[in-house]
């Protein structure tokens, strides 16, 4: 997998009772969630398949750090941050994770590399099988391994993704859905709204939903720390 961050970190607090749009984008996040008059909570959120909505009260404040694209971490480092999450707000969940990552993740596998290459234009299960000098079947059973989504999810989440970074320019929507790898445009507006629940009509009118399904994740992860939301 390419060089970056084993996770990135970001803040959010909810100033009155929200609910917000979450988008797939092939991460899991660890979330300590600091609601008033109550106790610190630490969740691990799933991979996506498809758009939702996360709903807030008032005054909760949220310290999270996305996972690299494929990574998770077990039940020993999540009751772990839940036992530094009492101590209150401070820096021992990220050097947990950062330990617990580093030492699962310090060699990446071929699934780690599977996942960047199925995020790359033109690629397929056999093609990146193939380059990882595997069978598509033998990935295909990694990945179940891993108990992760299967080869598909992550080749066209990263095209659709691939294709939302290329919305905030001015280009015709055919000529993105050609640079793609889509069937035509009607292909493209399908498959954005099955990932995203957004036409890309109205991905480009929304900058806010279009910034948030272009978040670094797969396809674009980073090292930089993510801005506070």
């Amino acid at each position: 997998m390419s060089e970056g961050a084993v996770f990135l970190a970001w803040q959010h607090l909810a100033e009155g009772a929200e609910c917000s749009p979450v988008l797939p984008d092939g991460c899991r996040d660890v979330l300590v969630l600091r609601a008033p008059g109550e106790a610190p909570h630490v969740v691990l959120t799933d991979f996506d398949a498809g758009p939702r909505t996360a709903c807030l009260a008032a005054g909760t404040r949220i310290d999270g750090y996305r996972l690299r694209p494929g990574a998770a971490v077990g039940p020993a480092v999540l009751q772990a941050i839940a036992r530094d999450a009492l101590l209150g707000p401070g820096d021992g969940a990220a050097e947990i994770l950062g330990n617990a990552l580093v030492d699962r993740h310090g060699g990446h596998d071929d699934v780690d590399a599977a996942i960047v290459l199925l995020a790359l234009p033109g690629e397929t299960l056999a093609s990146a099988a193939r380059g990882l000098g595997l069978s598509p079947r033998t990935l295909q059973r990694r990945f179940r391994e891993r108990g992760l989504p299967p080869p598909d999810h992550w080749r066209l989440l990263g095209r659709a993704r691939r294709a939302a970074g290329q919305l905030a320019g001015a280009a015709p929507l055919a000529e993105i859905a050609a640079a793609c790898g889509f069937a035509d445009q009607a292909h493209m507006t399908r498959d954005l709204a099955r990932w995203f629940g957004a036409s890309p009509e109205r991905l480009r009118r929304d900058r806010a939903l279009l910034e948030l399904a272009c978040q670094p994740a797969l396809g674009n992860w980073t090292g930089e720390q993510i801005s506070t939301r």
